[in-house]
């Protein structure tokens, strides 16, 4: 899925600025990337919060329109308010398509309910971490890696190695040799 937003420069900053920005329906951003200086800008609030629910939205490249110039960008930080339903702040990296690029991808659990350990042992899936670390091309970004639990049985413990990399993507710690555990069967042996 592809996104895009408009932004406009914003000349004052700090945090009166940054309310003011708030309270007439923007939220403050930064744009920052390689080669080139930080730049405060401003996202339409309503835009931004409705994409961020989306989980598609924190792995996507979207096109971010800046002064009639399009970039291509990434979410590397966002804060909520602590009860208000409103965004404070966003982080914009802009991605060089021929680098490869470091991001943390969701993983999903697939094929559980087919496995002896749900089906039998009245088991259950547990992950240990939402997302790996990973290295890909930023054309080819998947939208989440696939955890198969197909064959699992009470008791396993699944590692990054047991997730089907797409081709292209790398794990971070696995190519400094830390096979880490992403999920544990829980369920009745025998």
């Amino acid at each position: 899925m592809s996104y895009e937003l408009q932004a406009t420069v914003r000349e004052a900053q700090g945090t009166g600025a940054s309310r003011r920005l708030r309270r007439e329906g923007q939220v403050p951003a930064v744009l920052y990337g390689e080669n080139q200086e930080a730049v405060a800008i401003a996202l339409d609030h309503k835009t931004v919060f409705y994409a961020l629910e989306k989980e598609s939205f924190h792995t996507s490249l979207i096109k971010l329109a800046l002064n009639g110039k399009t970039h291509d960008v990434i979410v590397r930080d966002f804060q909520v308010h602590p009860f208000r339903q409103q965004i404070q702040h966003l982080d914009l990296q802009v991605v060089d398509l021929n680098k490869p690029l470091k991001i943390r991808l969701p993983i999903h659990v697939v094929n559980a309910e087919q496995s002896k350990a749900v089906k039998l042992q009245s088991g259950r899936v547990s992950l240990l971490t939402t997302g790996v670390e990973v290295i890909v091309d930023p054309k080819n970004i998947p939208a989440a890696l696939e955890l198969d639990c197909a064959q699992v049985v009470a008791g396993d413990i699944l590692h990054l190695s047991d997730i089907q990399y797409p081709e292209g993507v790398s794990s971070v710690a696995l190519k400094r040799n830390s096979n880490l555990a992403v999920a544990t069967v829980t369920g009745k042996k025998g």
